[in-house]
C-alpha cells in the first residue's frame, strides 16, 4: 500500500482546476490521481536468501542512499548521494538527505529503535519524480519525492514533516501494520502525523508550546492560502483559499466524516486522533517526544487488531501510559482526558476523561 501525504480530495480539487492560471497544477494533479491509484493497487514483493533466512546488519548510524529519477517515474533512478557523501548542489537531494537522516534521530535517541523496522534497514530515498509530481509516497521499500506542480505545490523535500511522515508509515508497516481503511487507516495517518511533527520538533528543540504543529508547512506556494496540509492542534484550519476550499479535517467525533472516498476516509478523520495526540501533549507540557511521543510509541507494540477503532487505538494509548507511569498518574489522566477532549469514549470513563467508578 502506498500512502501519500497529499490526500486525495486534494488532488481531485486541484485536477477539476479549469482556469489558466492553475493549468499546470490541474494536470500534474490529474497525473498524481492517475499515478497513485495504480500504486494503491499494487501489492509489495519480499524475498528471502536461499537458507530461508533474513539477515540485517545492525549499525549505529542511519545508513542513506538517495537517487534521482531524472523526471522520470522509473525507480530507484540513479544514485546521488550515499551515507557520509558531502552535499551535492541539488537541494532536492540534500533535503531528502538530511530529513532521512532526521527521522532516524528521533527513532533512535529518544526511542531506541534502529531504523524504520528497528533492525537497521537502509533508508532509501528518489528524488525528482515525474513531471511535476504532486506527492510524496513510502511505497513499502523507498521514500519518493516529487517536486509539485510550481503552482500550487512546491517541492516535497522542502518539509521535514512530510519526510518523517512517510517514513513513519514503514515504522507502522513493521508494528501494527493497520489496514488503510476506515478508522484503522485514519490511525494509520494520524500516528504518521504524530511522529512527523516529532521529528520536526526534536531536529529544531521545540516544547509543546513553541510548535507549529502544522503538517506540510512550506509545501504551498505563494498563491495559495494556507499553512500546510493539516494542523494537529486546529483540525480544519490548516488552510481556506478560494481555489482548494477550506480545510475539511474534523478535530471531534461530532464531525467524523463517513465516506467511501480517501479509503473511507482516511486523511479526513485522522483529525480526530491527530488532535487527541496535540490535547495530551498539551497537558504533559514540556517536550512532546518525551513522555505523550512515548506512550504513542509504546503503543505500536501492543497487541491491536489491523482494523482497530479509534476507542481499541484509544484504550490501547490508556493501557501504554499505565504500564509506563502508572495508574493515577499524570500521563494516565492525560490521555484519558485527551481521547474524551475529541470525544471518544471509553468504558469507564466519565465526560471529563476520569475513571468511573
Amino acid at each position: 500500500m502506498v500512502h501519500g501525504i497529499v490526500p486525495p480530495y486534494l488532488l481531485a480539487r486541484i485536477a477539476e482546476l479549469d482556469n489558466s492560471k492553475f493549468a499546470t497544477a490541474a494536470q500534474a494533479a490529474k497525473r498524481a490521481l492517475v499515478h497513485d491509484t495504480a500504486l494503491r493497487a499494487a501489492r509489495l514483493r519480499f524475498s528471502i536468501d536461499e537458507s530461508n533466512t533474513l539477515v540485517v546488519e545492525l549499525g549505529d548510524g542511519p545508513n542513506r542512499t538517495i537517487s534521482d529519477a531524472d523526471y522520470t517515474e522509473q525507480l530507484p533512478g540513479v544514485v546521488v548521494r550515499s551515507e557520509g557523501d558531502e552535499p551535492t548542489d541539488d537541494a532536492a537531494t540534500n533535503e531528502a538527505y538530511d530529513g532521512l537522516g532526521s527521522t532516524f534521530a528521533l527513532y533512535s535517541e529518544v526511542y531506541k529503535r534502529n531504523s524504520i523496522d528497528g533492525a537497521g534497514l537502509p533508508l532509501d530515498a528518489t528524488v525528482h519524480y515525474g513531471d511535476n509530481y504532486d506527492n510524496a509516497f513510502w511505497n513499502g521499500e523507498r521514500m519518493v519525492f516529487g517536486d509539485g506542480d510550481g503552482e500550487i505545490f512546491g517541492r516535497f523535500t522542502a518539509s521535514l514533516t512530510v519526510i518523517g511522515h512517510e517514513l513513519t508509515h514503514g515504522v507502522t508497516q513493521y508494528t501494527l501494520d493497520l489496514e488503510y481503511e476506515g478508522q484503522s487507516g485514519a490511525l494509520n495517518e494520524s500516528i504518521s502525523d504524530v511522529f512527523g511533527a516529532l521529528v520536526e520538533q526534536y531536529t529544531l528543540d521545540q516544547p509543546v508550546d513553541k510548535a507549529g504543529w502544522l503538517i506540510g508547512e512550506g509545501l504551498f506556494t505563494e498563491q495559495v492560502e494556507g499553512r500546510a496540509l493539516r494542523s494537529l492542534k486546529a483540525p480544519g484550519t490548516a488552510y481556506d483559499d478560494d481555489v482548494l476550499g477550506k480545510d475539511p479535517q474534523p478535530a471531534h467525533m461530532d464531525g467524523y466524516v463517513e465516506t467511501d472516498d480517501d479509503n473511507g476516509g482516511v486523511h479526513l478523520n485522522s483529525g480526530i486522533p491527530n488532535h487527541a495526540f496535540y490535547l495530551v501533549a498539551e497537558a504533559l507540557a514540556g517536550n512532546a517526544w518525551d513522555r505523550a511521543g512515548q506512550i504513542w510509541y509504546d503503543t505500536l507494540s501492543r497487541p491491536l487488531s489491523s482494523r482497530a477503532t479509534f476507542v481499541e487505538f484509544a484504550s490501547a494509548t490508556v493501557a501504554a501510559a499505565v504500564a509506563r507511569y502508572g495508574e493515577s498518574s499524570a500521563e494516565a489522566v492525560a490521555v484519558r482526558s485527551g481521547w474524551a477532549g475529541v470525544g471518544v469514549q471509553l468504558a469507564g470513563a466519565d465526560s471529563d476523561g476520569g475513571r468511573t467508578a
